[in-house]
């Protein structure tokens, strides 16, 4: 039985590792404001025995991850790469730490690691999560992508071998931190593009394969492009249904009508609808003037907060016994 820490006259410790980019950064900021939690530790290699300042204004000492005092945290979130995180949550939960790894490296549909780790889209995995010791937290274009077909792929509205086409845009916070030439100031504003184009977005396996847990017998056509913004995400799905929707909305008022952060939107939503907040915001309409019933959803979230720290967060707030909506901005 997990302990339920209700009244907060006591902020429990948690940990970052990884605390340095972008997620690692809006992690800290979170936990600062978070009336239940306390960051016990933050590491950074490359920053190590240096103070980052997050927002909101708190200065967090940084160390070096071997240094970390994992068992002095009730849950540690791990923000290191992808490839190098599963030891160190592995080292995490040996020290009796609940741990929410933010990397790809224990998500469903990326290897034997993944087996029995719950993937946390916490509106689609809650009771899985909630009990859980190890947590993957999803990818973001994941993220944006699944909560606009799932309803559709579990009410039977597709055909089977069907193709869902994702186009979705990220801003430039996703690709991380690491310096590249292609995502200089120069060479994205001002600009718009496509990448990883052919089907081949590392994403795609756990989109895939949470797809196919719920009975999809269906193919995605997944292309990414990158925004000159910092932050945010749109996707736009392309849908062939079976028959007509004479209410394009009703699939996600039926599965999601009463989540927190699942917001369903009468017009396509945009970046700066959900930026800075842990939201999904969906739209969907019939396409006219084509022969194959094809629905249009519009799935838009902010990259840093739905897409990771704050769903991590929301994972953890379940994962501890607190209530899920808490420190989260909506």
């Amino acid at each position: 039985m997990q302990q339920t820490y209700a009244l907060y006259m006591h902020k429990i410790p948690v940990g970052v590792m990884g605390a340095s980019g972008y997620a690692g950064r809006e992690l800290c900021a979170l936990i600062h404001g978070h009336p239940a939690l306390e960051l016990a530790f933050a590491t950074a290699n490359s920053q190590s025995g240096t103070t980052m300042e997050v927002a909101g204004g708190a200065r967090v000492p940084l160390i070096a991850t071997e240094d970390a005092p994992l068992q002095k945290a009730a849950l540690v979130f791990s923000s290191l790469p992808h490839g190098a995180s599963a030891t160190w949550v592995g080292r995490a939960r040996d020290a009796g730490a609940r741990v929410v790894d933010l990397s790809s490296d224990l998500r469903i549909g990326n290897g034997p690691a993944a087996a029995g780790i719950p993937y946390g889209l916490t509106e689609v995995r809650r009771d899985q999560v909630r009990d859980a010791r190890v947590v993957a937290n999803p990818g973001c274009y994941p993220t944006a992508t699944l909560i606009g077909v799932l309803p559709l792929i579990e009410q039977g509205l597709m055909a089977p071998g069907a193709t869902i086409s994702v186009a979705a845009a990220s801003g430039v916070t996703g690709a991380g931190l690491t310096p590249r030439l292609d995502l200089l100031f120069g060479e994205i504003t001002e600009n718009y593009r496509a990448y990883g184009v052919g089907n081949t977005h590392r994403h795609l396996n756990e989109m895939r394969a949470l797809v196919t847990e719920v009975g999809g017998d269906v193919d995605l056509l997944f292309t990414p492009h990158l925004l000159p913004t910092a932050r945010g995400i749109l996707a736009t799905i392309t849908v062939p249904l079976v028959r007509p929707l004479t209410d394009a909305m009703a699939p996600w008022r039926d599965r999601f009508g009463a989540e927190p952060f699942i917001e369903l939107s009468d017009a396509p939503p945009e970046v700066r609808h959900v930026n800075h907040r842990n939201v999904v915001r969906i739209h969907a309409t019939m396409a006219a003037h084509v022969r194959t019933p094809t629905l249009l959803v519009f799935s838009a979230i902010d990259n840093l907060m739905k897409g990771a720290a704050g769903q991590a967060v929301q994972n953890a707030n379940l994962m501890l016994g607190l209530d899920e909506t808490l420190g989260l901005p909506r």
